[in-house]
C-alpha cells in the first residue's frame, strides 16, 4: 500500500482517532495549516484535543523528531494530547513514544493512547506499508561508516571531510549520507557546519532498527573444544599463526569486554573468504545443525573500523558487537543489555 500525502493520512488519522473514541465521525473538527508551528494538524474528537504530528516512516529518527515538536505545541493547549501518528510504528519507535509519554497511533491499526479519561492499547496488526525491494538507508553497509564512527566520537563536532577521510568514503558520498542523516533528525551541526549525533541512544536504536545480521555471508559450523572460552581461543592463536586479519564479535567479544557470561557460540569476522586450506587448518567441519563457530565474511569492510585487542584478541567496536548481538541464540539479549550499560552509555560517558 502507498504511504499517503501528509493531507490524507491527517484525514484518515481523524477517522481513526474517531472509530477508537468510538465517536461519530461527525463529531470530528479538523484544524490543519503549515503556519502551525510543531504540529501538523489539531483534531477534536468529541471531548478531546488531540495535537497531531504525522511522520511519513515509524522509524526512531522520524519519531522523535515528531515527539519533540508535539510534546512542546501540546503545552499551548490546555488538555491537548499529543500524538505522533505513522503509516506503521516500528519497535523503536514504539519504545520512545512510551518513554516520552506520548500517544500514537499507525495507519495500519495500531495505537497506544493513554490520556485522562482515555486508555487505549491495539497491538498486533502487520505493516500495511512496507516497500518492496531494499530501501535506502544511512544504515546500508558503506553508509553506515559514517553512523559507526559518529558513534565511536559521539561528544565531538567534526567537519564532513573528516569524516569522509576517517570512513575512507570520498566527500560526496559522504554529504549526500549526512544530509539524511540530519533530514531524519539524527544529528546536529554547530555554526560552522560541523555535526555530532543529536542523541547517540537515538542513532544506535535507529540503527539497530534497520540492521540485519544475516545480510553477511555467514559459514556456520563446528570445531571441538570443552568451552566457548576456550574455543575461541583456539580459533584466535590459529587464525593469528595464519596471518587472517579477524575480529570477534557477537557473544565472543561480550565474553572479552565483560566476562558477562557464558557461551557456546564463537562469531570471527574474516577480512576474506576463508581458503579450505585455512577452513582445514581450524578443523572446522562446515554445518548448520549444532554449528559453535560462525565464520563471517562481511559486507563491508567497516565492521573492522574501532576494532582493537582485549585479552590479547582482537574485537569489533563495542557498537558493532551490540548490532550483532540482535542475531545471536543463547544469553545475548542480557548480553547485550550489559554491553550498553557498560560500554556505550553516553548520557554519563559523553
Amino acid at each position: 500500500m502507498r504511504v499517503p500525502s501528509e493531507q490524507q493520512a491527517m484525514h484518515q488519522v481523524a477517522e481513526r482517532l474517531a472509530e477508537l473514541v468510538n465517536v461519530d465521525q461527525s463529531q470530528i473538527r479538523f484544524e490543519t495549516s503549515h503556519d502551525v508551528p510543531h504540529a501538523d494538524g489539531i483534531i477534536e474528537i468529541g471531548p478531546f484535543t488531540f495535537v497531531v504530528d504525522w511522520k511519513g516512516e515509524g522509524l526512531a529518527g522520524p519519531v522523535a523528531m515528531g515527539i519533540e515538536q508535539v510534546r512542546r505545541y501540546a503545552k499551548k493547549i490546555d488538555g491537548a494530547v499529543p500524538l505522533v501518528a505513522v503509516p506503521y510504528m516500528g519497535d523503536a519507535g514504539r519504545k520512545r513514544c512510551a518513554g516520552a509519554d506520548i500517544a500514537w497511533l499507525d495507519l495500519s491499526g495500531n495505537a497506544r493512547i493513554f490520556a485522562p479519561g482515555l486508555r487505549i492499547l491495539v497491538e498486533g496488526k502487520p505493516n500495511q506499508y512496507k516497500k518492496r525491494g531494499r530501501p535506502s538507508s544511512v544504515f546500508a553497509p558503506k553508509s553506515s561508516r559514517i553512523a559507526r564512527w559518529l558513534l565511536m566520537h559521539p561528544a565531538e563536532f567534526v567537519s564532513q571531510r573528516e569524516i569522509a577521510t576517517a570512513t575512507d568514503t570520498d566527500e560526496g558520498y559522504t554529504s549526500r549520507i549526512v544530509g539524511k542523516l540530519d533530514q531524519d533528525g539524527l544529528i546536529v551541526r554547530n555554526t560552522n557546519g560541523a555535526i555530532k549525533p543529536r542523541d547517540p541512544d537515538l542513532l544506535l536504536d535507529a540503527w539497530r532498527e534497520a540492521y540485519t545480521f544475516s545480510r553477511h555471508h555467514i559459514i556456520r559450523g563446528h570445531v571441538a573444544a570443552r568451552t566457548g572460552d576456550l574455543l575461541l581461543r583456539k580459533l584466535a592463536d590459529a587464525l593469528d599463526h595464519l596471518s587472517t586479519d579477524f575480529a570477534a564479535t557477537g557473544l565472543a567479544a561480550a565474553w572479552l569486554l565483560d566476562q558477562f557470561a557464558g557461551f557456546r557460540t564463537t562469531a570471527l569476522y574474516l577480512a576474506e573468504e576463508p581458503s579450505p586450506k585455512l577452513l582445514e587448518s581450524l578443523s572446522f567441519r562446515e554445518e548448520d545443525r549444532g554449528a559453535n563457530v560462525w565464520l563471517v565474511v562481511p559486507n563491508d569492510e567497516g565492521v573492522f573500523h574501532g576494532a582493537v585487542k582485549n585479552d590479547g584478541i582482537r574485537c569489533v567496536h563495542p557498537v558493532q558487537v551490540y548490532l550483532d548481538l540482535g542475531a545471536h541464540p543463547e544469553r545475548a539479549s542480557e548480553a547485550a543489555q550489559r554491553l550498553r550499560a557498560a560500554h556505550l552509555n553516553w548520557r554519563t560517558d559523553a
